[in-house]
């Protein structure tokens, strides 16, 4: 059994591939969680080193990718060269519910596709002409953000000045995203400009820009579900589970939300969070500013499940709270029916994950549930709070890695010998040729939901699919050969 120093040896030995430069800095990145300690002891949010391949994406990847683009009714376009925008294109899976193209738009591109001449003239006009085309295009559109890409940031584009403009003459809201994504290390910093622009250019005009639904009325029990992107489905069980409790969901923020939702946010009398790195922001300013509280949650396997349901539960009266009981009783069942079924399929089984958001820790208690280790954990663009809360789901002796690099992440499974492999599409294929199994877990792997009972049957049965696949069987992972 692998000991706290053991861990700790390995990591020096794989950091002595690097010059005497890097491994100083990267050996705070890198550490072993300890009995009892209240955060798990690496630096984050810093500087990825030069000429190390890192995993993360960019300030303009933050703010479109996750917090404005899944917004659904509004056109969100990318203001710059067309390759940012073909890569942020619908490569999430945020699903929705509408007619892409008259009242939705979550799965179409629009870009500005700067050429050489916009460099060099600059591209406000050309700005000014998109945003009046897509009115005439799309009149059911309920307002358009400008995401700017690193070029804009360079040539002092005043897409501030054009978005002004712009919402007088359109009577719609025109957002200014200055997400260039050279800005700050990592796209963390563009969620959180994101927020900063739903603070200033949103939130200020809300009741002008509010439609109330017919006969609504504020609620006691009104609250807004805040970061849930909506990933292969996973804001739908999530808000079944709420409203089942007795709770009114007013807001989606953002994955199958709609412009009116955000604008409806002030109303709420709760902001529960599921991705906090992302929209923490947002929360804390409506707490300041509107007194709503928040909390983050987490819908990842039935432990947590039934524990963050009586957490919200807690806030409210007795009515939620009972009510709250009662869905986890009639859940209970059918949840000890899917362990019984898979837990000896998975029990013993370890596992390395390293992804972003929220899923670096709130996973790990949906692997417990089955029996299974997660004996490695890591963001990609995680900061030191999130590593604090990192520290009340890992056990003593996981290894811990902030942004960790390619080679850094093959060597330490290489030698930690995990049966799974749970990150990103960039480690996928490096990882399936060490005939490691793996689930990519930004966007599911093409499945989900994963968010909810309903969402933990699909878990269940994908960790089972990836690791019991007897296709393993034919090649080796590398200590096998």
């Amino acid at each position: 059994m692998a000991t706290v120093e053991d861990r700790k040896e390995l990591i020096q030995e794989v950091l002595k591939a690097y010059p005497e430069k890097a491994q100083k800095r990267r050996s705070k990145h890198l550490n072993v969680k300890e009995e009892g300690a209240s955060d798990c002891g690496v630096k984050s949010n810093k500087k990825s080193v030069p000429g190390v391949m890192t995993t993360r994406g960019c300030a303009y990847a933050g703010a479109k990718g996750v917090v404005w683009g899944p917004v659904k009714d509004m056109i969100h376009l990318s203001h710059g060269p067309v390759g940012c925008g073909y890569y942020s294109w619908s490569g999430r899976r945020n699903y929705y519910v509408g007619t892409t193209g008259v009242d939705t738009f979550g799965t179409m591109q629009f870009t500005s596709d700067f050429q050489e001449r916009d460099i060099v003239f600059g591209g406000d006009k050309k700005l000014a002409k998109i945003i009046d085309e897509l009115e005439e295009l799309f009149p059911l559109s309920q307002g358009t953000t400008i995401e700017s890409e690193c070029p804009v940031g360079l040539i002092g584009d005043d897409i501030e000045a054009v978005a002004r403009q712009k919402a007088k003459e359109t009577g719609k809201p025109v957002v200014p995203v200055r997400c260039e994504g050279f800005r700050g290390v990592s796209q963390s910093l563009g969620h959180h400009i994101a927020n900063d622009t739903v603070r200033d250019w949103v939130l200020p005009k809300a009741d002008e820009y509010r439609k109330l639904p017919e006969g609504y009325e504020v609620g006691d029990y009104d609250v807004n579900i805040i970061g849930d992107y909506n990933i292969g489905g996973d804001a739908w069980p999530s808000r079944r589970l709420l409203e089942a409790i007795g709770l009114r969901v007013i807001c989606q923020f953002s994955g199958d939300g709609t412009f009116n939702e955000v604008v409806m946010t002030p109303l709420a009398k709760m902001n529960l969070i599921h991705c906090y790195r992302s929209m923490n922001y947002i929360c804390r300013f409506m707490e300041e500013k509107y007194g709503i509280g928040w909390m983050e949650y987490n819908f990842f396997g039935p432990t947590q499940i039934a524990k963050s349901l009586r957490k919200i539960a807690e806030q409210f009266d007795e009515t939620i709270q009972t009510k709250a009981e009662a869905v986890i009783a009639e859940h209970q069942k059918r949840m000890d029916a899917i362990v019984a079924k898979y837990r000896p399929r998975l029990e013993g089984k370890t596992v390395m994950m390293m992804v972003g958001g929220l899923r670096p820790r709130h996973v790990i208690p949906a692997f417990e549930d089955l029996g299974m280790n997660v004996i490695g954990t890591g963001y990609e663009f995680g900061h030191g709070d999130d590593y604090k809360r990192t520290a009340d789901y890992v056990k003593e002796g996981t290894v811990i890695y902030d942004d960790v690099s390619g080679y850094e992440f093959e060597e330490l499974a290489k030698e930690l010998q995990p049966d799974l492999i749970a990150a990103g599409i960039k480690e996928k294929y490096v990882f399936q040729k060490m005939a490691l199994p793996f689930r990519q877990m930004h966007s599911w792997d093409y499945s989900g939901p994963y968010h909810g009972y309903e969402g933990f049957e699909v878990f269940a049965r994908d960790m089972d699919l990836a690791i019991n696949n007897p296709t393993w069987g034919l090649i080796k992972a590398p200590w096998a050969e």
